[in-house]
């Protein structure tokens, strides 16, 4: 759960970046560059493009300070903006075929945990939620590892909010398939 003291600080920061403070602006993308990278690597499955999307995304975000109403809101629109452009970025893939070829292109490495060194299972549930599709994996991350409400999430990913609990119900089902699987 979010501290009190971490949700005050980062209002902090966006009120005094829409300001115009450049520091300010600086201290918010060192805490928030990296968590939007991961939710567009899970989106995209590519490191070099998520850091691009993110990146692009910084730029949109600096330049739309002044239609975000609300500091609070600032994390599910940062993460719209970033889903956004994995969105187009996609398409782009989608268009010219590139995706489809580097997904039938890339080899698919199953490791098996092992319960001596890993006896809490995280490896396993990390393999497990490698498994899930993209659209699990990112829902189910912004709900366990950024600690996003299903509200956020149905804003971040522009879908309503009973595909998000949807998305949620699916992929729990799914992991415990997967990990009751390796028990037996």
């Amino acid at each position: 759960m979010k501290s009190n003291v971490d949700t005050l600080l980062n209002d902090y920061l966006v009120l005094a970046a829409k300001a115009g403070d450049r520091s300010a602006f600086d201290r918010l993308v060192a805490r928030w560059h990296p968590k939007l990278v991961a939710h567009a690597w899970r989106l995209l499955g590519d490191g070099d493009k998520a850091r691009d999307a993110a990146q692009e995304a910084w730029a949109e975000i600096a330049k739309g300070f002044a239609r975000l109403s609300d500091e609070r809101a600032f994390p599910a629109w940062a993460f719209r903006i970033v889903t956004r452009r994995c969105a187009r970025s996609i398409a782009i893939m989608a268009q010219t075929r590139k995706l489809e070829q580097a997904i039938l292109a890339e080899p698919q490495e199953h490791v098996e945990p092992d319960p001596v060194l890993d006896p809490s299972g995280v490896k396993a549930l990390h393999l497990a939620i490698n498994k899930l599709s993209p659209y699990q994996r990112a829902t189910v991350a912004l709900h366990y590892f950024e600690e996003m409400s299903v509200a956020e999430i149905a804003v971040a990913l522009e879908i309503p909010v009973g595909t998000v609990k949807t998305r949620l119900m699916h992929a729990r089902a799914n992991l415990r398939a997967s990990l009751e699987g390796e028990r037996e």
